[in-house]
């Protein structure tokens, strides 16, 4: 099915650029379906997809297991994944499979501890079938057993805030010109897109392409820029 997603500031100094926040975009209007993935560190996983074009939001969490209000100290039979917003016009969900498959910290072929696991955790029986599908053909192309779990998926419960976005809260400049309150660690369109950004994934040339859509400033946007220029290639590892 599809949806629509019709104060106390987090961290950092308060500033003018963190007030003046009314043309950055944090919020997009656009028809959305969920994928959930389990793929070692939420983290890492948090910034692969952030930068796939046509994600729209991300957010981390626990989920998978039987145990109520989950959290990080007290996660029971969860595991961490990473819950994703996007446009089925613009990325379809066997593209954001194929983006799970090649990009696995670790646990794609060997059990890890329930929290690490590799997991899909299916929203109809349309991604079921895909994720069987692409399992079995990973299989044969790279002759090996998978051991990714392909399970419904049920609550949901998000991580804490510092988990949220990890990656680009490490930069309190962005976190200020962001405006980056709580509640837009989860929901936030151009925070998403600049934690895949500040790790060097997605390139120069398709940040360029989008970055205008943003709503920052210049001095922001050359910050970012540097980032991916430094970053480059660099190790995603938690």
């Amino acid at each position: 099915m599809l949806r629509t997603l019709t104060e106390k500031l987090f961290g950092g100094i308060v500033t003018r650029s963190t007030i003046n926040t009314m043309a950055i975009n944090h919020e997009v209007d656009i028809p959305y379906k969920k994928a959930t993935f389990g793929m070692g560190c939420f983290w890492s996983g948090d910034c692969v997809f952030g930068v796939v074009p046509g994600v729209l939001r991300t957010r981390v969490g626990y989920s998978g297991g039987t145990k109520p209000n989950a959290n990080y100290n007290n996660i029971g039979d969860h595991t961490e994944v990473i819950e994703v917003d996007f446009n089925p016009d613009a990325v379809s969900y066997k593209q954001l499979l194929h983006t799970f498959f090649i990009n696995h910290e670790y646990g794609l072929t060997k059990k890890f501890k329930r929290q690490y696991i590799s997991l899909i955790l299916y929203h109809d029986e349309e991604q079921k079938k895909l994720a069987e599908e692409q399992k079995t053909a990973e299989e044969k192309k790279r002759n090996i057993q998978i051991v990714t779990e392909i399970r419904p998926a049920g609550i949901f419960y998000p991580a804490e805030d510092y988990h949220q976005k990890f990656k680009l809260q490490r930069h309190k400049y962005l976190v200020n010109a962001l405006g980056l309150r709580r509640n837009l660690l989860q929901t936030s369109h151009v925070a998403a897109r600049l934690n895949g950004y500040v790790v060097g994934l997605g390139g120069l040339e398709q940040f360029e392409s989008e970055v205008e859509s943003f709503g920052i400033d210049q001095g922001t946007a050359d910050y970012v820029r540097k980032l991916i220029i430094e970053n480059k290639g660099g190790s995603l590892s938690c």
